[in-house]
């Protein structure tokens, strides 16, 4: 399995980004996906998830109301619209599939992950 992000890019603060995953060699529709990020000096933290019909989704309560994840099973592909950034929302996102159909929280209910694509949000 491989994971493609991009999207990711310098906006300003109050700007907008729209990030894309690309998932290859795997039955898409199945797995939940989620986003993380990590910011330089800290730790891997959960920013959204979403389950394999799209039906549920579950946000970080730092993005809940600016950010909105999506996916297109017919394009292998799992989204994160961003808006209203801020520059604590800089770090390097990435997308990852789940072990199974349901949300998570925690990065150890997912297995594959994608190579990260760098945000910076300036002031």
């Amino acid at each position: 399995v491989q994971l493609q992000a991009s999207g990711g890019g310098l906006v300003q603060t109050r700007g907008s980004l729209r990030l894309s995953c690309v998932a290859s060699g795997r039955t898409f529709s199945i797995y939940a996906l989620g986003w993380f990020r990590q910011a330089p000096g800290k730790e891997r933290e959960f920013v959204a998830a979403i389950n394999w019909s799209g039906g549920r989704k579950d946000y970080a309560e730092s993005v809940k109301g600016r950010f909105t994840i999506s996916r297109d099973n017919a394009k292998n592909t799992v989204y994160l619209q961003m808006d209203s950034l801020k520059p604590e929302d800089t770090a390097v996102y990435f997308c990852a599939t789940a072990r199974g159909p349901q949300i998570g929280i925690f990065e150890n209910e997912y297995y594959y992950w994608g190579q990260g694509t760098q945000v910076t949000v300036s002031s």
